[in-house]
């Protein structure tokens, strides 16, 4: 795992017996910090992820996320290039060295084209979800899920190849639940680590007696692939407005008739979204469509008229 020294006055960090030196902030969360740092020996600029661990649970969950890391090596899952643990008295830090990813999140590539009133070409659609649910798939093969996928959880590099993140939330696939005790326990861990409006419909409402699955991270898939045809998420404005996003994920997805994607791209987004999860597809039948699924580029990256 290596030490790590913090020369605070240099503004340079070693973790696993190399030095990086700090440049700026990239990002803030709730309880983790993202820096840009660059390797002394390299010259190449990493994330640093710092995650504060106030105590021995949040360390725990923190390791977690370093052995999914561990455990996921797939090209479009974002890799660990190292890591250690920082004690600061009671409390400590997770400090997770990553690839910097210079084009940023998929979501931000998102909100470019609404600036430019503009939309995605279907062929990129095509390409860039291949790759999530590929990505996905190894996920899904080790008997794992991640759900907490969403747009800003994906990144693209400069050749639109996607990586899936930030996978803090990633547990066992299958989760047997047994009692009203254990539901709700499930059912408060997904309030805190799945998004709200990509979060699957059965995560709302955890049945006493039920199996929750991958099938998590279908929906949620579904409404990756319905905020990059309509630029937002099917239920971001419900959320915006402070409605019920629990009551809304039970109604039928529908696309706007303004849609102008092929109907086959938009069939596979219908059968994806499906609120039971016994009557949803898995991930590899969701690739198995999508070798049906000709790239067209009848839907120009160009100003909507």
């Amino acid at each position: 795992m290596g030490h790590a020294l913090c020369i605070c006055s240099r503004g340079t960090i070693t973790i696993e017996n190399k030095r990086y030196y700090f440049i700026q902030k990239l990002d803030e969360g709730g309880f983790s910090y993202v820096d840009l740092v660059e390797g002394a020996q390299d010259g190449r600029f990493y994330a640093l992820k710092r995650i504060l661990c106030h105590d021995r649970e949040g360390r725990s969950e923190a390791q977690q996320e370093v052995e999914m890391h561990r455990l996921i090596s797939h090209p479009n899952v974002l890799s660990l290039t190292a890591h250690t643990f920082v004690d600061k008295g009671a409390k400590c830090e997770a400090w997770l060295l990553l690839p910097f990813i210079r084009k940023g999140s998929l979501w931000s590539e998102l909100e470019k084209l609404r600036d430019k009133n503009s939309v995605m070409p279907e062929s990129r659609i095509l390409h860039i979800f291949q790759g999530i649910c590929t990505g996905l798939q190894a996920i899904h093969d080790k008997g794992y899920a991640h759900r907490d996928l969403k747009p800003t959880n994906v990144l693209l590099d400069e050749g639109d190849r996607p990586l899936l993140m930030d996978l803090g939330s990633m547990n066992r696939a299958r989760i047997e639940v047994k009692g009203s005790r254990e539901a709700m326990t499930v059912q408060d861990w997904a309030a805190q680590r799945c998004t709200i409006s990509y979060r699957a419909p059965e995560l709302f409402s955890v049945e006493s007696h039920c199996i929750i699955d991958e099938r998590t991270d279908i929906w949620s898939l579904g409404c990756v692939l319905y905020s990059m045809m309509m630029l937002e998420g099917p239920f971001d404005l419900i959320f915006q407005k402070g409605d019920s996003v629990a009551l809304a994920v039970q109604n039928t997805v529908t696309l706007p008739e303004s849609c102008r994607y092929s109907q086959g791209l938009q069939n596979l987004l219908t059968s994806i979204m499906v609120a039971n999860p016994q009557e949803r597809p898995d991930i590899y039948w969701v690739l198995n469509q999508l070798k049906h699924l000709q790239p067209t580029d009848t839907v120009q990256d160009t100003s909507m008229v």
